[in-house]
């Protein structure tokens, strides 16, 4: 059964309340044991709708849980999905102030800029590329309002799938010669080598990602504009950051992006 009305907007408010206040909050499914994927996705959006009310814009979105080892862990199929605010994008030479967040993790990413518009469903890669007007190296800073760390999924969803801070590399690369299944990244901390990945590993395609977003998005009558960024996901684990940390993911032939914590 689904949660009653009442109870997912309070939730919504809770969860917008910790991001102005930096007060964490219980996990809604402490609370709710019964909470579904469904709940947790309209409890998102109306935290969304709430974020819309006091300013924020939305410029894109985001994938998590792109990989089938994470989606394993958590119990699910599929990857899990959220939105970017125009304030969650940093520029990269700005250090990140980890007091100021909960629990932040790193994720070198494939950031998609769109020139078209997409709008499912019956998206797919091909639509996604032949929309897409290039690609960038990204870091997501993804982070939890949520006081303990959740091993149920639905906890993710509804805090946003943890959208938090965004930081783009700065060259944007055309794609009509680039297969982005075969581009490699190398993530290094404090100038040491820590993982390396590859395109294929979200999804088969970092693509493939970015159409399931735009099909999700329909089931809420919602689109992703021309303009939109897309973070794709991570073909690596998340690395939770510390103060002193420095990252840099290096990708072939799209370029390298970097960020502090202070």
């Amino acid at each position: 059964m689904a949660l009653d009305s009442k109870i997912i907007t309070a939730i919504s408010k809770e969860l917008w309340d910790a991001r102005v206040s930096g007060n964490s909050v219980t996990n809604p499914s402490q609370t709710y044991p019964e909470i579904t994927t469904s709940d947790a996705y309209t409890i998102q959006r109306q935290l969304i709708d709430e974020a819309l009310g006091k300013g924020e814009i939305i410029i894109g979105g985001k994938i998590g849980l792109s990989s089938k080892a994470n989606q394993e862990k958590f119990g699910i199929a599929e990857p899990i999905y959220g939105h970017l605010f125009d304030s969650m994008i940093l520029p990269e030479d700005e250090p990140i102030d980890i007091s100021k967040m909960f629990r932040p993790v790193v994720e070198p990413e494939i950031c998609f800029l769109l020139d078209k518009e997409l709008k499912g469903p019956g998206t797919n890669v091909g639509t996604v590329l032949s929309a897409t007007k290039g690609v960038l190296p990204a870091f997501e800073i993804a982070d939890s309002r949520l006081k303990k760390q959740s091993s149920r999924v639905e906890d993710n969803i509804l805090d946003n799938s943890g959208a938090a801070i965004v930081l783009l590399g700065g060259v944007l690369n055309p794609i009509e010669k680039i297969d982005l299944r075969l581009v490699g990244m190398v993530l290094e901390r404090n100038g040491m080598v820590i993982d390396t990945g590859a395109g294929a590993a979200v999804l088969g395609h970092p693509a493939q990602a970015v159409a399931g977003l735009v099909n999700k998005l329909s089931e809420f009558g919602m689109s992703l504009k021309a303009g939109s960024i897309i973070i794709s996901g991570t073909p690596v684990a998340a690395v939770p950051a510390a103060k002193g940390d420095h990252f840099t993911a290096s990708f072939d032939r799209l370029g390298t992006v970097s960020v502090n914590f202070i």
